[in-house]
């Protein structure tokens, strides 16, 4: 059974590469982000990883166009993020799974947005079921608990029906079942030729989750690599991750 049936008429080809080139960023003198540059390509699912403080959230903002880069670039489909026509039909994005308004309920958040972008109302609908919140989308947010709050920010992501999905700790909050639903989700997402880019702290659920992996330390892409070849030199992602970032093997 397919977990996602997408949620509107796309006519175009859902294929748009993520690119990054010597992307540069200081905060008071010191570099948050130093030289990046990665691809993710579309039909697969990429974790971004990292260290806390490594520069990935300052890196997503970037491609987000939230904040300038002092240096480099990035585009998404070939197009920098603030130059696209429809960036909600070409760039789904959850960073942060606030900012809900608590006494509106789930639906009405998301018609909010489809009001606001000028997407058919019908998306609120398709998204919220596509989520798996269909017996709560009458229910306030307010009363939502931590991963159904996670699972409304990946609704309000897929309302322009996007070519890529950018995401920051989605499994944070789900519960087991959430986690493997979750997995499956952007597995097959990705399997139509859409693009995944997923940050994200639990390297055993990457393991399982992604095709390649970008990993980076202060600032720096450290390794760029599929799982297979992480598995030739390291043997398993988390063994390659505390060597890359620590240059110690993982305790087991």
């Amino acid at each position: 059974m397919r977990v996602y049936k997408g949620i509107g008429s796309m006519t175009r080809e859902p294929v748009a590469r993520i690119e990054a080139n010597g992307l540069t960023k200081h905060f008071a003198g010191i570099a948050a982000v130093d030289d990046v540059s990665f691809t993710v390509e579309p039909g697969s699912v990429t974790g971004f990883l990292g260290p806390n403080g490594a520069g990935k959230t300052t890196t997503l903002r970037m491609l987000l166009g939230l904040v300038r880069a002092d240096r480099g670039w990035a585009t998404i489909g070939g197009v920098e993020y603030r130059d696209l026509p429809a960036p909600l039909e070409v760039v789904g994005a959850a960073l942060e799974s606030t900012g809900f308004h608590p006494s509106r309920t789930g639906l009405d958040h998301l018609r909010i947005y489809t009001s606001a972008a000028a997407l058919p109302a019908s998306r609120a609908a398709a998204a919220i079921e596509a989520v798996g919140l269909s017996k709560a989308r009458n229910r306030r947010v307010g009363a939502y608990s931590l991963g159904m709050r996670q699972r409304l920010a990946l609704a309000t992501a897929l309302l322009g029906d996007p070519a890529v999905l950018i995401l920051d700790e989605p499994a944070n909050g789900l519960d087991p079942e959430g986690i493997v639903w979750l997995r499956s989700f952007l597995r097959e997402y990705a399997a139509t030729g859409r693009t995944v880019l997923v940050s994200s702290h639990v390297l055993t659920e990457m393991q399982q989750l992604v095709d390649r992996v970008v990993i980076l330390h202060r600032g720096r892409v450290v390794q760029q690599a599929t799982l297979a070849e992480l598995a030739g030199t390291h043997g398993d992602l988390e063994t390659a991750f505390f060597e890359l970032t620590t240059g110690q093997e993982a305790r087991r």
